[in-house]
């Protein structure tokens, strides 16, 4: 009787923990990252990584991820194994070429909480290079796809920051970027600037490429450009990316037309296009206006994603670009 009551004595603080994670939340093992926070509905999982970062691991609907996952990363914590967040959906703050190293945001130990329903926060320590710390706080739907990604900048030194939302996520290889134009608020002569960052880092100003081409009031980015980055100046507060595995990842944010956006080039948004070779991945860069943060104030800013069946064109066909805009439109409704 003894050692039947212990027994059951040993396994309360696993019912109890179990029974205190709210609905569609649960802790999981992905790669080598342990307690990693699940958020689920009947056909979406969000996997949420603390240990490196605070950032997405994984955002699959019916099985399918949108985000370049490093198998690399199941040596991490083993000698010689990884120390920075080197794939799937990661946050920052920037101006890129001002901000300084930030390595307590960037592959930090971050602290996580249920909040809810299918909901996580992170955390991050406070970090002295920057003088703020980050919070994001993910929430998925009930049903459907839509996951919320916020993250709030708090300003913990004495001084005045004007940091920005830089989103670095990686989604996985081959896709087809579409990013609605706004002409009365065009920036860029073409639509888009190419960054050169070679041994001396310029900016090519009206830049050609193959695989950016403007068709009707979207410009697409079919495949790696012969500069992988670009930065675009649209204020439409959307894009899409259409992936080979017939899913549209779809990000909307705020893009207000009056914001500052502190970029060397002023872009609202940025796309990382390698070769498959260096990274098999397409990073994906929406960027956020400046504001002034105050000591002890926050300023915050959200990112709704999406994945939407799409099919994927097949060789010598193209997306029907109004068809996928109205698409994006009736996701973002409901």
């Amino acid at each position: 009787m003894r050692s039947t009551c212990l027994a059951a004595l040993l396994t309360l603080p696993l019912i109890a923990s179990a029974a205190a994670l709210p609905e569609g939340v649960k802790r999981v093992k992905v790669l080598n990252y342990p307690d990693c926070f699940e958020l689920s509905n009947a056909d979406t999982k969000v996997t949420l990584c603390h240990q490196v970062g605070g950032r997405v691991l994984e955002y699959t609907h019916q099985g399918k991820n949108a985000l370049y996952l490093d198998p690399r990363e199941e040596k991490w914590g083993t000698p010689g194994g990884p120390k920075a967040p080197s794939s799937a959906g990661r946050f920052d703050i920037g101006p890129e070429y001002l901000i300084p190293t930030r390595n307590t945001l960037w592959a930090g130990e971050w602290a996580a909480e249920a909040t809810g329903p299918r909901a996580v926060r992170l955390t991050s320590k406070p970090d002295e290079a920057t003088g703020v710390q980050l919070i994001r706080n993910f929430r998925l739907a009930a049903a459907g796809t839509h996951l919320a990604c916020e993250q709030v900048i708090k300003n913990v030194s004495a001084e005045p920051k004007y940091w920005t939302h830089w989103s670095r996520t990686f989604a996985v290889h081959g896709g087809i970027g579409v990013i609605p134009q706004t002409p009365d608020t065009r920036r860029f002569p073409t639509g888009f600037v190419m960054y050169n960052q070679g041994a001396e880092h310029n900016i090519i100003l009206k830049p050609t490429d193959p695989n950016v081409r403007l068709r009707g009031n979207f410009l697409e980015v079919l495949g790696p450009t012969k500069q992988p980055k670009l930065g675009f100046d649209s204020n439409a507060g959307w894009f899409a990316y259409v992936m080979p595995h017939d899913q549209a990842f779809v990000k909307r944010y705020p893009s207000p037309k009056d914001g500052v956006y502190p970029e060397i080039a002023g872009l609202t948004l940025c796309f990382w296009y390698p070769q498959a070779s260096f990274v098999p991945a397409c990073e994906l860069e929406p960027h956020g206006p400046r504001k002034t943060i105050a000591p002890g104030a926050s300023v915050s800013f959200t990112e709704d994603w999406y994945l939407l069946p799409h099919k994927f064109p097949a060789a010598g066909e193209q997306i029907d670009l109004e068809k996928l805009a109205a698409q994006v439109e009736r996701a973002m409704k409901n």
